[in-house]
């Protein structure tokens, strides 16, 4: 192959690299954000209208996405599965709805710095990763090749907080500040669960790397954990039981019991009822 050929090679290479492009990602994620929270995007006249253009647009956004995305991962036949992919999103809308309810109302219960809902939804970048997160897990969970992870790097690059679509978050998640915390794959978090800046949520050393593919490698939180700021829980056998404190800077591979406190030095002490 000489210059030429190489160079005609690459340019269409090129037309298909960008099919998808941050402005694409962007308005599919205004779009939903405007159909869920409505007026906080964009002014409106008439919500009724508003919401069906907000429908209309999802459509189209999404439809688009997923067209470049077969594109780009040679599966051809998925374009005659995205009308059945657009349908099946929409009819997850309300459920993400509820789920980001509990989210903001976990924010603001548990935040004393939140003056009201309004602020969360629009300032909180914890909520905002949190917002795109359960946009993508519906994808990922349909099956949908490499949008899921181009919506988490998105959120990923606006807020410093790493959330794989992958990953099953349970309602009334509270992300406090954010920046750095990292949620891996296969991590499993259950109900009320709050995260500070810093949490690795990860998988211990992976030598045989995508021989691991499809096995748990991430931890599971239960319900109603704190976890501070810089602590990090790693393996797919980890457990951390309901009701458990993580105390900051903590390095855990081992599971941790229902009720318990767990300092930086690794030491564990049973929760006193009040």
């Amino acid at each position: 192959m000489n210059f030429n050929e190489w160079l005609d090679d690459k340019k269409k290479q090129q037309a298909s690299i960008d099919a998808i492009s941050y402005d694409d990602i962007k308005c599919f994620i205004n779009s939903v954000k405007c159909l869920i929270f409505p007026g906080y995007v964009e002014e409106f006249d008439d919500l009724s209208s508003y919401l069906d253009e907000k429908v209309k647009c999802i459509k189209e956004d999404l439809k688009k996405l997923l067209d470049a995305a077969s594109r780009l991962d040679g599966c051809f036949d998925c374009v005659l599965m995205s009308n059945a992919i657009v349908e099946t999103f929409l009819e997850e809308i309300p459920h993400i709805d509820y789920l980001l309810k509990t989210d903001v109302k976990a924010i603001y219960e548990g935040d004393p710095a939140a003056s009201n809902l309004s602020e969360i939804i629009l300032c909180y970048p914890g909520l905002q990763a949190i917002f795109v997160y359960r946009i993508a897990h519906v994808l990922y969970e349909a099956g949908v090749p490499m949008i899921p992870r181009i919506l988490s790097e998105y959120a990923h690059s606006k807020t410093g907080i790493d959330i794989h679509p992958g990953a099953k978050i349970d309602e009334s998640f509270f992300i406090d500040h954010g920046t750095g915390i990292v949620i891996g794959q296969t991590c499993e978090i259950g109900k009320r669960v709050k995260i500070y800046q810093g949490v690795t949520l990860g998988a211990l050393s992976l030598r045989k790397g995508h021989e691991l593919e499809g096995t748990k490698r991430h931890p599971t939180i239960m319900d109603d954990v704190t976890i501070y700021s810089g602590a990090s829980i790693f393996g797919g056998e980890t457990i951390i039981g309901k009701n458990t404190t993580v105390g900051s800077n903590a390095f855990i591979t081992s599971s941790v019991e229902d009720n318990m406190t767990v300092t930086i030095k690794g030491q564990k002490e049973k929760k006193i009822s009040k």
